[in-house]
């Protein structure tokens, strides 16, 4: 069976990894297996770290990396991106119960195929994600979209991860 893939969605400071953070330790929790992809736009980042033996494998030309210790397996493929799609991204994750995007916001908006959650900081944000994003399944973030009247539920997800994995896992069983 093929995983569920959630993308959150959302502004700068809109609470996009607090919602990974809680979801995922609530799915975790019921015994699901849990992938989870940030992607980072910042300009020439690399998770490996300068003058390390790994960066030194790297820099002499190695295009893949394997780094293991006692307790992690971290592999680091070293290739231009420009091009890497997001079935790519989620081939990488194979093997999981769901796959929890941050970010991606572009490749995912009108994906029907991938669940959204959206964390907003106002009422703007979530009236023009439901223009342009599709499905949401839920809001989260600052902003409590509850007042709002919308077709989409919201949730805190530090106040109620219960209830954030509960429409998250329904999608599972939709499947």
């Amino acid at each position: 069976m093929k995983p569920v893939v959630v993308a959150v969605v959302g502004g700068k400071k809109s609470g996009k990894t607090t919602t990974i953070e809680a979801l995922t330790a609530k799915l975790a929790e019921r015994g699901y297996s849990v992938a989870a992809v940030k992607h980072i736009s910042e300009a020439n980042f690399t998770i490996d770290t300068e003058e390390k033996d790994t960066w030194r494998f790297a820099r002499a030309g190695a295009k893949t990396i394997v780094a293991v210790s006692s307790n992690e397996v971290a592999v680091i493929r070293r290739r231009n991106t420009s091009d890497f799609s997001l079935g790519q991204v989620l081939k990488e994750c194979r093997g999981n119960d769901f796959v929890l995007l941050e970010g991606f916001k572009g490749p995912v908006a009108r994906n029907k195929r991938i669940l959204k959650i959206v964390t907003v900081k106002s009422a703007e944000e979530a009236c023009d994600a439901l223009n342009n994003t599709d499905p949401v399944i839920v809001f989260a973030g600052p902003f409590s979209t509850e007042r709002l009247n919308l077709r989409v539920p919201y949730v805190n997800a530090l106040a109620d991860s219960e209830r954030l994995a509960n429409i998250v896992e329904d999608a599972l069983k939709r499947k």
